[in-house]
């Protein structure tokens, strides 16, 4: 088929990628003038497909309570007239039990698990270098009450075949000798071996050039107004470059998916979350993380990119609002500074903030719509590049009819429509 893909994101290209690898001609069109520009520019530089966790955990409503009264939280709720949002976060309350916990995070592990394996493979078949690093990742706690669900969530791990430990606290100056000047703030850690590193965005401008090599049409400069539909079918897209018509469509444009498809009477329940992060070298490369880190309290990632820190937190509903909050860049500068004070030249810092278009469960949406030309590919969050590979290797098996090599349970949009998983 020829197939159009709206956005060049990770989601977009990965997902071209594939379906090209499938068969099929690709045009991908974007309303930026290159690849990675918006979500995937500076993100937390981490595939943790092992650390994959719904925000929709038990004991989440006592959390954003008391979050919108500590200046260093890692949610911040804007108290706006926003229908979108308040459904937003109903429905993720609505998730916040036990049972739906359980559910949503096995998806989560089951589609990052396949992620890794297809990324591995890919950069195995291209050779592709996007400042990889195969470290792990350590889970880091502040207190042993952050530590009480480890044990449960061990579990479910083990469950999803997905290798994790815990850690004491010398076993986690062990992984991270870095950490030996901090260590009163640490009471223990959770050991991500498998988990990876590296730069999102050369990661998705390589990708998008192998593509094009191999026949993949990139459109930059190109908005899309309106996805046309007559008699049950998407028939082409209104772009300000003019009609554009083809056989099939991907839409993956993260946080504008939801107003493309509207006017189709499709509502898609995924609302975007700013986020923020840093980017600036090490002082003393010995005394910085080998790898990857994740504050649990703050939720803030830290990743070693190179001979540079990259630091990315902060969730932020406010709409489609992308101005910068300074004090923010402040909470997430002062959760590095907690844990390698002198290891960072934030003079030169590079600071950055992106819309992560998040789902209220947890797990992305992954295949068909109503409509049987018109799928999408969205919703992956805070995890958009670890899913990126298996996400895309799955669409593109739905999309040519062949059988998925993962359970698609719990990735379809019928899941919000009938209160299901499917």
């Amino acid at each position: 088929m020829k197939i159009t893909v709206l956005g060049a994101g990770v989601i977009g290209v990965t997902s071209a990628w594939y379906l090209q690898r499938a068969g099929h001609e690709v045009t991908v069109v974007e309303r930026e003038s290159g690849p990675a520009l918006q979500t995937s520019y500076a993100n937390a530089g981490q595939v943790s497909w092992g650390y994959a966790t719904p925000w929709a955990a038990p004991g989440v409503l006592g959390k954003v309570l008391r979050w919108q009264f500590d200046r260093n939280a890692p949610l911040r709720l804007h108290w706006r007239n926003d229908p979108a949002m308040w459904r937003f976060m109903f429905s993720m309350l609505a998730n916040a039990t036990p049972a739906r916990y359980a559910v949503n995070k096995a998806c989560l592990l089951r589609l990052g698990r396949y992620s890794h394996q297809a990324l591995v493979a890919l950069r195995e078949e291209t050779g592709l270098r996007y400042e990889s690093g195969q470290g792990g990742l350590l889970e880091l706690f502040r207190s042993e009450a952050q530590m009480a669900h480890l044990d449960h969530d061990l579990e479910l791990l083990a469950d999803n075949g997905i290798p994790a430990r815990r850690l004491s606290v010398e076993e986690c100056l062990s992984v991270e000798p870095g950490l030996a000047g901090s260590r009163h703030l640490l009471a223990g850690g959770l050991h991500f071996p498998g988990d990876e590193t590296g730069n999102c965005r050369v990661f998705t401008l390589r990708l998008a050039e192998l593509a094009a090599q191999n026949g993949v049409d990139f459109r930059y400069g190109v908005a899309v107004s309106r996805i046309r539909a007559e008699a049950g079918r998407v028939t082409g897209l209104d772009t300000d470059h003019g009609p554009l018509a083809t056989d099939a469509y991907v839409v993956a444009a993260g946080s504008y998916t939801p107003a493309l498809l509207a006017p189709l009477g499709i509502e898609l329940p995924v609302y975007p979350v700013k986020g923020y992060s840093l980017t600036a070298p090490l002082r003393d490369p010995e005394r910085g993380p080998r790898s990857a880190l994740m504050d649990e309290a703050r939720k803030v990632a830290i990743t070693r990119l190179g001979d540079r820190l990259r630091v990315a937190g902060m969730a932020e509903l406010t709409g489609f609002d992308r101005s910068v909050q300074a004090r923010y860049y402040r909470s997430i500068e002062r959760a590095v500074r907690d844990w390698f004070p002198d290891a960072v030249d934030y003079a030169q810092a590079e600071w950055w903030s992106g819309l992560r278009p998040m789902t209220p469960d947890g797990p992305p949406v992954i295949g068909a719509t109503a409509y049987p030309n018109l799928y999408l590919n969205n919703g992956q969050g805070t995890l958009g590049w670890t899913l990126s590979c298996g996400s895309a290797r799955l669409l593109a098996d739905i999309i040519s009819a062949r059988e998925p090599e993962i359970d698609p349970t719990g990735l379809s949009l019928t899941r919000y429509a009938r209160g299901r998983n499917n």
